[in-house]
Parts: structure tokens; sequence; C-alpha cells
């Protein structure tokens, strides 16, 4: 295929939310039921997600970030406490870690895998260290065994597997991997429910304190109280909690996407494979690792352009991409780059290089389950033309 931008210009973005009749009546028939909040079709919702995960508790919330902070208050993490996480990721995985009023302590990144660098991780551990927030990076876990040989006891882990739906790690799936999880059901994820996300756990304790503390609080949930004997009476609360309750229509909408997400994930693993023998005798481009024991989500196909190797920046070729058609973005955030944090904690970029280096030169490119044929063809030939 020879690309004449002029008059073959197509648009094909980073990333489409693979949704149609199916949810919309699925929507429909929560509206009409007449019970809208959290309710039956969340709790369907959260049976299926555990069960896919192989965890025993799965409680779905207003998105991934009130998950991650849901889960870390109910860890019990506060004033005082430091938490480890990767620089090289979301904002949203540092800043729940201020909400609950401890301090965000960044580890660099493994330039390879994109994720935590486990041997930093061990160098950043103090008597104040409470948890670790390992990210499973676009769908691929971190290294998980790595991280338990260096943590203390009492070291909790919380998965950000916000990209991680359906992936696996030595034959657990992600979401089980640690002490607790969050998902994320962003219309960028390979599965949607508009916003949303589903929090998981193997601890039943924690499981009842943050079930607790979505619903503000409160000693049993709405659904429990209004098909209960006493409907009228209101009930207790002896904790500080928050509204973290996905409503039934999103609940609705996951119940039909959960279905599909076995299907959406080897599509992916498809495209992402003919991407990788596509392109694989560009030299100035590198393709994202493949695990060999464990599986990869693909929530996206992130390469790295070669700054010594590469015709031009990296930048500029997502310029030009654009120019012909084709979304590209970069992998996500160096966080102790972004003012707030670099402001509030007096950090350098030269402070964590990889992640520094992945911020820069990271590019991700179109992988979604509405591609056809003929557009991964054509991204994969605007790339090839840049030299």
């Amino acid at each position: 295929m020879t690309i004449d931008p002029k008059t073959e210009l197509r648009r094909i973005q980073i990333s489409l939310p693979a949704t149609g009749e199916e949810e919309c009546e699925a929507v429909r028939e929560s509206i009409l039921s007449g019970w809208v909040t959290q309710g039956p079709k969340v709790a369907a919702f959260e049976q299926t997600f555990a069960e896919l995960h192989d965890v025993p508790h799965a409680l779905a919330v207003t998105s991934c970030t009130t998950g991650l902070h849901l889960a870390l208050a109910g860890l019990g993490v506060g004033p005082g406490d430091e938490v480890i996480l990767p620089a090289f990721t979301w904002i949203a995985t540092a800043n729940v870690v201020l909400y609950c009023g401890a301090t965000p302590v960044f580890a660099d990144v493994d330039p390879v895998t994109n994720n935590i660098d486990v041997a930093d991780v061990a160098r950043k551990l103090t008597d104040r260290t409470r948890a670790v927030i390992p990210v499973h990076l676009f769908g691929l876990c971190a290294d998980m065994d790595g991280l338990r040989a260096v943590l203390p006891q009492g070291v909790s882990i919380l998965e950000d597997a916000a990209c991680a739906a359906g992936a696996s790690y030595k034959g657990t799936p992600a979401g089980g991997l640690g002490d607790v999880a969050a998902f994320s059901f962003h219309p960028r994820k390979s599965i949607t429910t508009g916003e949303g996300g589903m929090i998981t756990t193997k601890h039943a304790d924690l499981a009842e304190r943050m079930e607790k503390m979505r619903n503000h609080g409160a000693e049993i949930s709405e659904e429990q109280r209004h098909h209960g004997p006493s409907p009228w009476r209101l009930p207790d609360f002896n904790m500080l909690g928050f509204n973290y309750r996905m409503t039934d229509l999103q609940g609705a909408m996951g119940l039909v996407q959960i279905g599909k997400l076995e299907q959406f994930i080897v599509e992916r693993q498809q495209r992402a494979e003919a991407y990788c023998e596509a392109l694989a005798d560009l030299s100035w481009l590198r393709m994202p690792v493949i695990p060999t024991d464990g599986r990869h989500a693909w929530q996206a196909f992130v390469t790295w352009v070669d700054p010594a190797k590469a015709p031009m920046s990296r930048n500029e070729m997502m310029s030009i991409l654009n120019d012909r058609g084709v979304a590209t973005r970069p992998g996500t955030h160096a966080v102790h780059e972004l003012h707030y944090y670099r402001d509030q904690y007096d950090l350098k970029p030269d402070d964590f290089p990889h992640a520094r280096d992945c911020a820069a030169n990271t590019m991700a490119i179109p992988l979604h389950n509405r591609m056809d044929d003929d557009d991964y063809a054509y991204v994969t030939e605007a790339i090839r033309s840049l030299g």
C-alpha cells in the first residue's frame, strides 16, 4: 500500500470503544426497571468479573482512581506513611496517595517493559513504607515475584491494573497478584462502562471494609436496605466513607462488555503480533515486550522510538502521522516531570532517567477492536514511510 495523504487520508483513532446494540439494550432494560443506582446489575457484574479473574471479591466503583483511593483507605494508609510507585504512570497512581495524606515515593522503571524497577523499589524502602503500587502498564503485568522478594512483611501490594483486565502473570490473573487491585473501564480500555472501575481482593475483611467505605461508611447497602424487612429504617454509619458506587446503568453495560473480553483480547493479541512482524525490520522502532510466562492484555500497543537511530524525533513522527490520519500518543507521563510533583517535591528529570526517557520516546499506535485489516495496513505503511 502506498500512502498519498492528499487522496487517501483516513482518520484512525488511537482507541475506540467496541460497543453496539447489545450494550444499548442492556442499559435500556436497566432504565425501564426503575433501578438505576447501584443494584442487581452491579452485583452481577462484580460476580462475573471476580470469577473471570479468579478472586473471591470484586467491588464496582466510579473509576479506577476512586478504586485505588478506596483500596489505600481500606488498607489504612494515612499521614506518616510512604507508598512506592513507578515514576512512569498516569498521574492518578500518585494522586491517590496524596488523597490519603501519605507520601508518594517514586521508583524508576525498567526501560524494556516500562514497568516498575524492582531494584529501585528495594532502594526506596524505609520503615515508613506501607504499600507499593506496581502498575501493569499497557496490559503487561509487573515483575510480581521480584517485587515480593524485596518487600518486608507488612508492606501491602496494591496492583494498579487499570490496563490489565484479562491479563495474567505465571498462570495467575491480574487482580489476584497482590493484596488488592483496581481496574479501569474508561473508554480507552479493552472493555468500558464509560467511566467506572473495579476493585478485587482475596481478603474478606478488606472487601467488607471497602464495601462499607464506598457507600459513605453505611453498615448495609441501599439494595440490602430496600429489600430488607425495614426499608424505612436508615442505616448506621460507623466509619468515614465515600460515595464511590457504580450505577446499575454502568453495571448492565459492563455485564455485556465482560462477556466480550476474551474475544477482544484474542483479536488484540493477533493484531499486536502482526504489528511486530510487519515493523520488525525498522531498527529505530522497538516493539513492546510479549511475555512468555503470562498474558498481555494489550490495552495499548506502545513502541519505543530510538532517538539515536530514528530519522526524526518522536514528536515529529507523531505530527506527520497525525497529518496522515493516524492518531498516536506518548505512552504516558513521567510523573516526576509534571509541574505539581516537580515543584512539590523538588524533583529533577534526571532523578528517574528511565521514566524520563520513556516519556520522551514511547509512542502508542492504534490498537482497538473496531479496526479492520485495511486500517492496520494503513497504519503500518504510514509508519514505514517515515524512513
